[in-house]
């Protein structure tokens, strides 16, 4: 299984950004995905969270700029990045919750990293 992000770029501030994070290889289910970001010389912190559901939650810095939805379908999440600000510069990332079928020994969740995508706001 790995994870594959992408839609990283280089936009002036106020602009938008769409990323889009696909779960590839096979998966029994496909349970939450997540965005995080680091900064140069910061930790990695989390962005926005989507179950399978749709249930969402957001960090509150980027509450009403950002949108995390999530294709059941295509085993793919989003970050739909409005309004970007010199702040939001970082390397984002995804994560992704999944179960695994394994023959003879059953079903195990695990838990996977995509390689991150470069976001650069500025003017």
């Amino acid at each position: 299984v790995q994870l594959q992000a992408y839609g990283g770029g280089l936009v002036q501030p106020g602009g938008s950004l769409r990323l889009s994070c696909a779960v590839n290889g096979s998966i029994f289910s496909l349970n939450a995905m997540d965005w995080y970001r680091q900064a140069s010389g910061k930790q990695r912190e989390l962005v926005a969270s989507i179950t399978s559901a749709g249930t969402t939650e957001y960090a509150d810095f980027v509450k009403g700029r950002f949108t995390v939805s999530i294709d059941n379908a295509k085993n793919t999440e989003y970050l739909q990045m409005n309004s970007l600000e010199p702040e939001d510069t970082a390397v984002y990332y995804c994560s992704a919750a999944v179960t695994l079928e394994i023959p003879v020994l059953g079903r195990y969740d695990y838990h996977y990293w995509g390689q991150g995508t470069l976001v650069t706001v500025s003017s």
